[in-house]
């Protein structure tokens, strides 16, 4: 059973997420703030952690540069739809994704089960499969390997959010062929969660700003203005 943290000054959101992870089989902390929070990890570290970045006494962000000095441990932001700033620092910072306020809770489920399956084969303690979801899937430089959400590109590691790695599988799987927006968003999103054109644009632009930190000439998605994205194999 992996143990979940839940940090968040709203004990609505505590209250209501909480329930939602217990009955999906989760042990549950909560915390009020980000110094209570770090009090208490630095006793016993979490599995995974969930983090409101706007809290008292610490917020989000400086929990999370506290947590990356000691540990690698999964995490998520919840940030208000307005944050495109703060989602971008904490993800240079190391959170792993983040999700966007008001959310769908089997959309924050979904995400944590993502996360903890990658760490899981990261250390090495689940069995490979060989089913389509599960194999490595091989593009022309791309290599993507589900299991270990691990992405290379020319042999070189590239790290991405589960929602940037999800896109990114969507239109490799097809190489040539055209993914509208609505067509990624139902990738990426529960279809409780509303999000906009520009929500996808500002993935994929992330996405790509990422795979050229491994070539800076990639190209491989190509934007069909009106239309949506296509990726092409080189």
């Amino acid at each position: 059973m992996s143990k979940i943290a839940l940090v968040d000054d709203d004990r609505n959101i505590l209250t209501s997420v909480a329930m939602t992870l217990e009955a999906e089989g989760f042990e549950v902390e909560t915390y009020n703030d980000g110094q209570q929070a770090l009090d208490a990890f630095n006793r016993k570290l979490p599995d995974m952690a969930v983090l409101d970045i706007k809290m008292p006494r610490m917020d989000g962000m400086d929990l999370l540069q506290r947590l990356r000095q000691k540990t690698s441990m999964p995490v998520i932001f919840l940030t208000s739809k307005d944050d495109e700033i703060d989602e971008v620092l904490g993800l240079r910072m190391g959170a792993d994704d983040y999700v966007k306020k008001p959310f769908s809770q089997r959309l924050l489920v979904e995400r944590i089960r993502a996360l903890l399956r990658r760490q899981e084969a990261q250390n090495g303690t689940i069995v490979e499969g060989d089913t389509e979801d599960t194999k490595v899937m091989e593009r022309g430089e791309l290599s993507m390997d589900p299991l270990r959400h691990a992405v290379t590109w020319k042999g070189k590691d590239v790290t991405l959010t589960v929602t940037e790695f999800l896109l990114l599988q969507a239109l490799a799987q097809r190489p040539g062929f055209v993914k509208s927006r609505d067509q990624l968003m139902d990738v990426a999103y529960d279809d409780q969660v509303y999000v906009d054109d520009r929500t996808i644009d500002s993935h994929i632009k992330r996405l790509r700003k990422k795979m050229r930190t491994a070539d800076n000439e990639f190209s491989a998605i190509e934007t069909l203005y009106g239309i949506g994205y296509r990726y092409n194999e080189e």
